[in-house]
């Protein structure tokens, strides 16, 4: 599947690319990078009347947010640097792309949900530079539609002169407000999953047992289990919820065959060394509990778990997680990312402009390198163990 969803993304790339290249004109697209741009002035309109609505609400909000962009700056930089002990090992930075699956690979990200959620991401976070650029009074030039690679997107774009003439404070919220943005549609999503945790999924549901929800190509399991499986009990031991699951494969050890009781059957695997850490043992599934109605409860309460609660509730772990994680990556204080124009800005108050840039500039570079080596191992060795 892995393999298949690779090639998915290297076809896409290539005819997309292809065509944006050779019509470019009639279809008014930039070629930017590694971007596919297309400029309009339409939604300033409503961007302009967002930001006029509630102008001091939104500074306000965002004067809240630059503490807590600054808190994740140094977060990141810490999680980052913390990384390296693990480089060549378990990488903390890859890519992922929604749909593909790679062995070593941290998350799983399921295509549909994935791409919906990684929109949202985008769209928000422009959406939070235009809203607060407005309210700074900075004039936005345009915005559009980006493509990068195969990634769906969006920008804005706000008046590089406008933003040189803004104060400190105006150009703070500013650099800001995308992730700020990010990280309050991620606590929404959460809030809203605990709410549907307590009220909706506790008093009318229980689990049964824990269903495979992904077989990692390449590891002992493919070819023996399969999602959608329902796990009962492995090696005699019960899985009927997560905390006994966890319970029983703590106990195993690299070379262990298990046998799996499943709602389709009794399969045998052999585990294997972990590809993140091979003192650990490895199956090579990830799997959440299975949730059954309760009894008492109306039978299309069964249809209305499968085809409406479950992707929603899907849909909205993703955006929470994808909206929280890019949204505090891009706060690492490098440039071009938001954090490091904001770390520029804040060393401006104390440092004269060739200090600030020989700080920043030294920063970048070093954050820079972490990434990219992590990203290109991380992602190159998965692909490797295919």
């Amino acid at each position: 599947m892995a393999n298949e969803a690779l090639w998915y993304y290297a076809i896409g790339f290539i005819i997309i690319w292809i065509l944006a290249i050779l019509f470019r004109k009639q279809l008014k697209i930039d070629v930017e990078g590694p971007f596919l741009l297309r400029r309009t002035k339409r939604l300033r309109g409503l961007i302009d009347r967002i930001a006029q609505s509630h102008p001091r609400f939104w500074r306000y909000f965002l004067n809240a947010g630059i503490p807590i962009s600054v808190f994740f700056m140094g977060l990141m930089v810490f999680s980052l640097v913390y990384s390296l002990g693990t480089l060549l090992e378990a990488p903390q930075v890859q890519v992922v792309l929604p749909g593909v699956d790679l062995p070593g690979q941290a998350i799983y990200v399921p295509i549909t949900s994935g791409l919906i959620a990684l929109f949202t991401v985008l769209v928000v976070h422009e959406f939070g530079h235009g809203i607060i650029s407005r309210v700074e009074g900075i004039r936005i030039k345009s915005i559009g539609l980006a493509l990068f690679a195969v990634i769906p997107g969006a920008f804005v774009e706000p008046d590089e002169e406008d933003v040189e003439k803004a104060s400190k404070k105006s150009r703070l919220r500013l650099y800001a407000a995308g992730s700020v943005f990010n990280l309050t549609l991620a606590a929404i999503a959460l809030i809203i999953l605990n709410l549907l945790s307590i009220f909706v999924i506790a008093p009318a549901f229980q689990t049964d047992g824990m269903e495979i929800t992904r077989v990692v190509p390449s590891s002992p399991a493919e070819g023996v289990l399969t999602t959608g499986m329902v796990i009962h009990s492995i090696n005699g031991m019960s899985t009927s919820d997560a905390s006994s699951y966890v319970k029983v494969l703590s106990t195993t050890h690299i070379g262990d065959e298990l046998t799996f009781v499943t709602d389709k059957g009794v399969y045998k695997v052999k585990t294997a060394a972990n590809p993140n850490n091979n003192t650990n043992s490895y199956i090579g599934i990830g799997t959440e509990p299975n949730l059954v109605l309760k009894s008492g409860y109306p039978s299309y309460f069964e249809p209305l778990t499968q085809w409406i609660l479950n992707p929603l509730i899907d849909l909205l772990y993703w955006i929470f997680l994808l909206n929280f994680a890019i949204g505090t990556i891009n706060l690492l204080p490098a440039r071009p990312l938001d954090g490091g124009l904001m770390l520029s800005e804040l060393l401006d108050y104390k440092l004269s402009t060739p200090n600030v840039n020989r700080i920043t500039n030294l920063l970048s570079i070093f954050l820079w390198t972490i990434l990219i080596v992590s990203v290109v191992y991380g992602t190159g060795r998965g692909i490797a163990m295919l």
